[in-house]
């Protein structure tokens, strides 16, 4: 797909990428289950834009496994399979802790900078219970740590694989919850209290240097993240909250 290619409505150009974004978040949400029907003109009217720039999305969104093109079905959300999902915990299990171990090898100033103050932030709204707002920090916290290991390729790989998790596995809602109860699941509040902690502690083996360090911890972390992950399996089409033509697509 060309990023460049836009689409005009209501005096605005919306590029095609703006329009791949909002359908990906959709998609990772699981506002558009596995194997859910992808038509365009129906994504057109949703996104607000025209069915151009809908049609390269989906092509961009095929490229990247998350929608396949079905024999007289047209284009749908992919299906992995249960394997395919299990060989994303593992290649994650492995490459976030070499990011990190990379990062502290080659990051800079600027970097952990940047670490830092997601780190603070993080904290500060784990502890006053704001976690609708930790997903978007912890995507921007680790694709910093991505960048921070100095390779283009990595960085990536790491970005695509985080994509890939959070779409294929939801968290199980019978290992997390959103405050006290049932024996043996982990409070919700109390995790991304953790989770912030844990992010913390990587930030200082990256700054000091210690790579070893810093793939243990991370090693940790992950392993500690992906257990409370079930496979998402299919369910019925939520309403999208998604109108690129208002709100712009996330870069």
């Amino acid at each position: 797909m060309n990023g460049d290619t836009a689409a005009v409505q209501g005096g605005r150009r919306i590029s095609a990428h703006a329009v791949c974004a909002a359908i990906r978040d959709d998609i990772i949400s699981g506002t558009y289950p596995p194997g859910a029907r992808l038509a365009e003109e129906l994504l057109a009217r949703r996104y607000g834009v025209s069915r151009v720039p809908v049609r390269e999305a989906l092509r961009t969104l095929e490229s990247e496994g998350f929608v396949t093109t079905r024999r007289h079905a047209g284009a749908c959300v992919a299906q992995p399979s249960e394997k395919e999902a299990a060989d994303l915990l593992d290649i994650r299990a492995l490459l976030e802790p070499l990011g990190a171990a990379r990062a502290a090898q080659r990051r800079t100033e600027a970097h952990v900078k940047v670490l830092r103050g997601l780190v603070r932030l993080g904290q500060e709204r784990a502890r006053h219970g704001r976690l609708g707002e930790l997903r978007a920090l912890g995507d921007w916290f680790h694709e910093t740590l991505a960048q921070a290991s100095g390779s283009p390729s990595m960085t990536g790989l790491l970005v695509q694989l985080r994509r890939k998790t959070a779409w294929v596995y939801a968290v199980d809602p019978a290992r997390v919850q959103a405050g006290p109860g049932a024996a043996g699941a982990v409070d919700l509040s109390v995790r991304a209290v953790e989770s912030w902690a844990e992010h913390g502690a990587i930030v200082d083996a990256v700054a000091r240097g210690d790579a070893d360090r810093a793939r243990a911890l991370a090693a940790a972390h992950t392993e500690r993240s992906l257990s409370e992950y079930r496979v998402r399996k299919e369910s019925p089409v939520r309403t999208s909250k998604h109108s690129v033509n208002t709100v712009g697509g996330r870069n």
